[in-house]
């Protein structure tokens, strides 16, 4: 087993671990096409398919070439669903049960899957599906969009950026990786008598 405990940090922003994201029985070429031209925006290890209709594999809406810096994975079935060992499959879906995205705590390994345009995911991907999650709305919306927006929620709770003041407006500062031993009050105050004069 490596140990990947000192590892490089990541660049601002850029969460560690990896993410995919997919779509079952997508019909839709532009749907699928936003979803990767979205996919390779925010930084995903791969796109897939399950069970998509022929004319949606085209993604024409793709115009940042993201097929050219990421794979596209098209399986026939659930069953057909080749995800790497650690990987957690991850259900969107307005579903009972299903765990409000802004609560949930995404996996480093994450493999997230949407359903149709018109129709929700099987009951055999749901089966498959480490987690299930929502997105807090009054009703469904675009299949890309949803994609976009749990992206988006990854983006923010897994990369590193500035916690979001108080207040209105941006933060003061950027994040910044703390290094040296841990501070206490103790240490402090052995420090401030040294240097008091007598």
């Amino acid at each position: 087993m490596q140990d990947n405990q000192h590892a490089p940090p990541a660049p601002q922003g850029r969460p560690r671990g990896y993410f995919a994201i997919g779509v079952e029985r997508i019909s839709k070429q532009l749907n699928l096409g936003n979803m990767v031209r979205s996919a390779h925006a925010f930084g995903a290890s791969f796109v897939f398919t399950v069970g998509a209709h022929y004319k949606a594999t085209e993604a024409r809406a793709d115009t940042s070439k993201a097929l050219q810096h990421m794979p596209l994975y098209h399986w026939d079935t659930p069953g057909d669903m080749a995800l790497p060992r650690a990987c957690r499959l991850v259900g969107v879906e307005l579903a009972e049960g299903a765990l409000d995205l802004p609560s949930f705590r995404h996996p480093l390994q994450a493999a997230y899957i949407l359903g149709p345009e018109r129709g929700e995911l099987s009951p055999e991907i749901l089966g498959m599906c480490d987690h299930v999650v929502k997105i807090p709305t009054a009703f469904c919306i675009n299949v890309a969009m949803a994609g976009a927006i749990v992206m988006y929620d990854r983006a923010c709770t897994l990369g590193r950026f500035s916690p979001r003041p108080v207040g209105n407006g941006g933060a003061a500062q950027k994040a910044r990786q703390a290094h040296g031993a841990p501070k206490s009050r103790q240490t402090t105050r052995r420090q401030g008598r040294k240097s008091r004069p007598i």
